[in-house]
């Protein structure tokens, strides 16, 4: 600093005061005024960004992906499958799980034990679905146990009363958080639920995404079902019950647990995307892609996101994130229009495989 040397003119003690406190001005500067940003940290919170830097829903997709075009058209409704996640304090009451009463109203009532209990605070509720208006959410979600690790999964999550019963169907095997992330309680496909998922904060913040996303598409309209490709294909391990019957698609290689991804001579640009947001999710989709997780049964588009982020996004932009027009929902079918099928994304050749389009994920803290 350019007044150092005028107190070593004057006092050498004063040099090594100022020497001192201009170390300690710096630290603070360092620390508190101007701290590393996310992308800088060295490590990741588990529950925020779950999973192994090589898991599925982290690898970015690499130089040798094969693309093809998914030929998936603008569909009606650019709409968000909500998902809900919880990190689990020992100290909350033990609630029994049950499976849902129904798919539609009466969730609440089943009785069929899912042969666990969960620590949850009597205050959470997540809504019943309803008939009038027709509503019947996935509702998938993930319990992170107490002990950092284990992963429940449960779809259609629901919670009628304060303090009652917890209702969903459970995913047959428990999932530890820092392993590969594949097979949940998207029940359509067999994949995850927290894992794609979009989370509170990514999409308001100017830090890119850094992870796969979770699309669902109409069934009927887009998703095939042979026995050569019986609707699915890794890392799903399943596709609806309804399939054989009710898909309908022409391409082998557009099915459940399809990697999508953005070709890297599109961009932005050229296809006049118009919203922030709109240019964030497209990099994602270009640079990790998303796997079609579920059936959308209906003519809409939807990804996957955290319950939260929709009002987030509207307190944010001043417009809704879910619509049948406007300019993010004009942002929302050109990304889909412009997804393409990897075609050899595999168990040992994750993204196609060669140089990646993004750094590796941190080691998980």
């Amino acid at each position: 600093m350019k007044f150092l040397p005028f107190f070593n003119q004057k006092n050498g003690r004063w040099a090594s005061t100022v020497t001192i406190i201009s170390l300690f001005i710096c630290v603070f500067l360092l620390t508190f005024i101007f701290p590393h940003s996310p992308g800088n940290t060295q490590t990741r919170d588990p529950f925020l960004h779950p999973f192994a830097p090589t898991s599925p829903w982290n690898l970015p997709i690499g130089s040798q992906a094969k693309y093809m075009p998914a030929n998936i058209g603008k569909a009606q409704y650019g709409l968000v499958d909500q998902e809900y996640f919880y990190k689990l304090q020992g100290n909350d009451p033990q609630r029994p799980v049950y499976a849902p009463g129904s798919w539609g109203e009466g969730r609440c009532t089943g009785t069929k034990s899912m042969g666990i209990s969960l620590p949850v605070p009597d205050n959470l509720i997540v809504a019943d679905a309803t008939t009038n208006p027709y509503s019947t959410p996935n509702n998938a979600s993930a319990f992170l146990l107490p002990d950092g690790k284990t992963l429940v999964q449960l779809e259609p999550l629901a919670r009628c009363q304060p303090g009652g019963n917890i209702y969903g169907w459970r995913y047959e095997k428990d999932l530890d958080i820092y392993g590969d992330g594949i097979g949940g309680s998207h029940f359509g496909s067999g994949l995850s639920a927290i894992g794609g998922s979009i989370r509170k904060g990514e999409l308001t913040s100017s830090e890119p995404i850094h992870h796969a996303l979770k699309v669902l598409v109409w069934g009927e309209k887009y998703l095939h079902y042979s026995q050569a490709r019986p609707g699915y294909r890794w890392p799903a391990d399943r596709a609806d019950s309804y399939a054989a019957e009710k898909y309908h698609g022409q391409n082998p290689a557009l099915v459940q647990g399809t990697l999508l991804a953005i070709p890297p001579y599109i961009t932005p640009e050229s296809l006049k995307l118009q919203t922030p947001v709109g240019k964030k999710l497209f990099h994602a989709l270009q640079d990790y892609g998303a796997y079609i997780v579920d059936d959308s049964a209906w003519d809409a588009h939807y990804i996957a996101a955290e319950a939260g982020v929709l009002e987030e996004f509207r307190t944010k932009y001043g417009y809704d994130m879910e619509g049948a027009s406007g300019d993010f929902y004009d942002d929302y079918m050109k990304l889909f229009q412009a997804l393409n099928i990897i075609e050899n994304n595999s168990p040992d050749n994750i993204g196609g495989g060669g140089t990646r389009r993004a750094p590796l994920a941190p080691a998980l803290s």
